[in-house]
């Protein structure tokens, strides 16, 4: 089965990037599909309090924000599929990709939105207590935990990087670090090294975060002397890095080496003409909502400049 139209503007992937760049399609008449992917809304409908999305004062749950870019991009005309995308071929002008159902759908241009997910320690517990103390943004949730005591896990920049940022407004960060050294690079480890009310646990994993309706504490293993302890806390900040969702565009797309798309510095154009990355799939710096939904802007509007340059529209 086959989608025999070939459509002006196919995007994969929801959330803020996704959904933006349909709205910005479809004002442009340009009818876009997207397909959401197998997480609808992405990241944001498992995160509960969003406070720094400008236009919410009060704040508003993930997933209600989302629902709202679903209902503007629909309001538009966007053509939204619930379904995976398990495969693309990007060989001629008119690129293909092909749906989980096997249906192949063809478009002149391909917006990527596919985004990251955060890696997480495997934990029982730690899922558990997700959204109720458990977070893998210090900048998204660290307000919350102002004056408090909080946890950071990780030994590299992105550790080293939310742990120095939760040390600005909170009363103490432990950072758990399973080696005897760090990853991060020497200036983040300098950073880390000057900040007084950051405690480093050396050789230290976690067996279990500690709490029932929110977090207490972590219970920890030095892993040199196998003896076993306890912190108190009431944030637990999982830092070990993100997966980007690119493994389909793999030989397709360039990428860097943790999977990240290379996109032309200040633009979304990747090296195929027509194919187009935005949010957290091409971004490794910032992985933010509002960021996102900035290139998701960007990315439509080099969709619709590329059709208009090649004359499809």
């Amino acid at each position: 089965m086959s989608d025999s139209k070939i459509h002006n503007c196919l995007i994969i992937g929801s959330g803020p990037a996704g959904y933006t760049a349909a709205i910005y399609a479809a004002r442009a008449n340009l009818k876009p599909i997207l397909y959401t992917g197998p997480q609808p809304g992405g990241q944001l409908t498992i995160t509960n309090d969003v406070e720094n999305y400008p236009g919410y004062p009060k704040g508003i749950m993930g997933p209600e924000m989302m629902e709202d870019f679903r209902a503007q991009a629909e309001r538009f005309g966007t053509d939204i599929r619930y379904e995976m995308i398990t495969k693309v071929d990007f060989t001629g002008p008119v690129h293909k990709v092909y749906t989980e159902s096997g249906e192949e759908v063809s478009a002149h241009t391909v917006v990527i939105s596919t985004g990251a997910t955060a890696k997480w320690l495997g934990l029982e517990s730690e899922t558990r207590l997700n959204n109720k103390g458990v977070s893998a943004c210090a900048v998204c949730d660290g307000f919350f935990f102002r004056g408090q005591d909080v946890i950071v896990v990780g030994g590299g920049d992105t550790a080293a990087e939310e742990a120095t940022y939760l040390a600005k407004m909170c009363k103490t960060v432990h950072l758990l670090v399973r080696r005897d050294e760090m990853r991060a690079s020497k200036i983040m480890q300098e950073r880390v090294a000057k900040t007084e009310n950051l405690i480093v646990h050396w050789n230290t994993e976690t067996l279990e975060v500690l709490g029932t309706e929110g977090v207490t504490g972590a219970k920890i293993r030095n892993t040199k002397t196998g003896e076993i302890s306890e912190i108190t806390a009431t944030g637990f900040f999982v830092a070990i890095g993100h997966q980007p969702n690119t493994k389909i565009f793999e030989g397709w797309l360039d990428m860097n080496e943790s999977g990240y798309l290379d996109v032309v510095p200040g633009r979304t154009f990747t090296k195929i003409p027509g194919v187009f990355a935005v949010g957290d799939a091409a971004d490794y710096t910032y992985r933010q909502a509002v960021t996102a939904a900035g290139t998701g802007c960007m990315g439509a509007l080099d969709a619709e400049r590329y059709l208009v340059e090649t004359g499809v529209i």
